[in-house]
């Protein structure tokens, strides 16, 4: 299975008629009604099938005009474009840069055989979608559109086509912000997509295969998708899955809702082929607002933090914690941040955010990553079976928060049912792993295949917690392990260098 932007080649289109169907059936057996103290009147399907339809209409109208066609250009090597060593491009360059085999543009069959990047013409490589939003020729895009481009073309629904300028891209959340120089442009409107329910509908315009403002739609088949693939590290976005078709050629164009508003930037599809197979992914808008709004002031994004090394809490961890059955697990708070200062503990499992549920540590980190620096959040948190409310003021996040693995020397204490070998922390240990101050045991050997190695531990980490009881050694920490009751798992905190989480592990019984 491949999750991959839109520019990734192959046919799509499907499901139409289906979908059409279903409906038609569905209107047309009123019996079919959810509130049964309360029949739905008779209806003629074929006339609501006709308003459905108008309603699609009038919202293509309204929002076309505001809708872009990308081309972008790069300056690329012989090597990186593949020429051969006499400058010849090869048959497959355009099935592997378009998808489109067999179909090189004339002027471009022929290139000089130079490898300087500055010396070489820049030649097409790409294109997308976007949409306006100010009059004077700001357009949001997808972060991949353009990125690295050095000429990108804007062509509009009434034929004009205009240079355009990187007013600043955001990797992290794939979303662009590009200018025109024009005025009194058409529009489109923003709508809030936490307001998106599962089921509604949904339109898609863009430029699949460069077939310019092809209209689509669909239902919202999910929200809340974590990171699905599409850049190495992650993407902070919750994204929302459609099925409303969507292809290469369609990134960085709206998601619409029934209002004519945009509720998401297109950015992804899962797909075994490369194309629509009904699994498409969009930024939620109101990420998009908040991104697109500092790269236009500042040409750069500042996210929020709180400071909390989190994790999912799973089914699991439920014997552990008295009740809590869903949210985010805190593996750690960093010292002299907002959370620290705002004493939430390491093992608070927060609830919600903002009065809102929370349910994945992605999801989460989306949530707070656009609250502006110096604003209030109201995290809900359950601690000891208790729940209680915290007020944490954001602070702008800092960099370099990553930290690395390690490896270590094998050791000597092995715990059979767990699958891993401990051994006590020495100063030596302490000073080349980075654990200094820090009490525990390390681990030297995980057991290929076991519960340990199943869970993601590895050599180098340190043992901290065992069933939330701390332990400092190896003694303690075998005694912990004798005292566990329960007969499924044990709970382990465990820490990789700056990072604490906690793991459920399976006992191999």
């Amino acid at each position: 299975m491949l999750i991959a932007p839109f520019w990734t080649r192959t046919p799509a289109l499907a499901r139409r008629a289906a979908l059409a169907l279903a409906a038609a059936v569905l209107l047309a057996q009123p019996h079919l009604a959810f509130a049964q103290d309360a029949p739905a009147p008779a209806q003629d399907p074929i006339a609501a099938l006709k308003n459905l339809g108008n309603a699609f209409a009038d919202i293509t109208d309204k929002t076309s005009p505001a809708v872009v066609f990308i081309r972008y250009e790069k300056r690329l090597s012989n090597q990186a474009l593949g020429f051969g060593q006499n400058g010849q491009i090869p048959d497959d360059f355009f099935e592997r840069f378009f998808g489109i085999p067999g179909q090189p543009a004339p002027e471009l069959r022929q290139a000089p055989p130079q490898e300087d990047p500055e010396n070489t013409p820049p030649v097409p490589v790409g294109q997308g979608s976007g949409f306006i939003i100010s009059s004077d020729g700001h357009i949001i895009t997808n972060h991949h559109v353009v990125d690295g481009a050095d000429n990108i073309a804007v062509q509009l629904d009434d034929g004009r086509e205009f240079d355009a300028t990187i007013v600043g891209t955001d990797a992290e959340t794939e979303i662009a912000v590009i200018k025109i120089d024009a005025t009194d442009l058409p529009t489109i409107s923003l709508g809030d997509s936490d307001a998106l329910r599962v089921g509604e509908w949904v339109l898609a315009i863009g430029n699949p295969f460069g077939l310019s403002h092809s209209v689509t739609a669909g239902i919202v088949s999910a929200r809340g998708r974590s990171d699905v693939g599409l850049r190495e590290g992650g993407l902070i976005a919750d994204f929302i899955q459609t099925d409303a078709a969507i292809n290469p050629g369609n990134s960085g164009g709206p998601l619409l809702n029934l209002d004519g508003q945009v509720v998401g930037l297109n950015t992804a599809i899962l797909s075994r082929s490369g194309g629509y197979m009904g699994i498409g992914f969009a930024i939620p808008i109101n990420m998009v607002k908040y991104v697109s709004e500092q790269l236009i002031a500042n040409g750069k994004v500042t996210r929020g933090f709180l400071g909390v090394q989190i994790q999912d809490f799973d089914a699991e961890m439920s014997n552990f914690f008295e009740g809590v059955d869903q949210g985010v697990l805190v593996g750690d708070v960093i010292e002299g941040t907002p959370a620290a200062e705002a004493d939430i503990h390491r093992e608070d499992v927060i609830i919600a955010l903002n009065g809102q549920p929370v349910k994945t540590a992605d999801s989460f980190k989306s949530r707070v990553s656009i609250i502006p620096p110096g604003q209030a959040a109201e995290l809900t948190i359950m601690r000891n079976g208790e729940k209680i409310v915290k007020s944490v003021t954001v602070a702008a996040r800092p960099d370099n928060l990553e930290a690395g693995a390690a490896a270590v020397e094998k050791g000597v204490s092995k715990s059979d049912s767990l699958g891993i070998s401990v051994q006590d922390l020495t100063p030596e240990l302490l000073e080349r792993f980075g654990f200094e101050g820090m009490e525990g045991v390390l681990i030297t050997e995980v057991t290929p295949n076991s519960p340990a190695s199943l869970t993601g531990l590895i050599e180098g980490m340190l043992v901290q917690e065992v069933n939330r009881k701390p332990v400092k050694n190896v003694e303690e920490f075998n005694a912990a392990l004798e005292e566990n009751t329960s007969e499924r798992a044990v709970l382990l905190r465990v820490r990789e260098k700056d990072v604490s989480r906690y793991v459920t592990i399976k006992i191999n019984r």
